[in-house]
């Protein structure tokens, strides 16, 4: 089974155990920080590979 390539604001509340809310903020920011590096965004959503890397589960 292939990896999802974005995960939802539901799925990052869950991944870090935190509220709906903090986790819509978490998103927005790296959806910031992807669109400063050139990279169409998708709101609601983050790039799962971005994701990890951001809170250090893989290089």
């Amino acid at each position: 089974m292939s990896e999802k390539s974005f995960m939802t604001v539901d799925e990052v509340a869950a991944e870090l155990r935190i509220s709906k809310s903090k986790a819509y903020e978490i998103v927005r920011e790296l959806n910031a920080e992807m669109e400063k590096q050139g990279y169409l965004t998708i709101r609601g959503r983050v790039n799962t590979a971005f994701f990890h890397k951001k809170v250090c589960y893989s290089d």
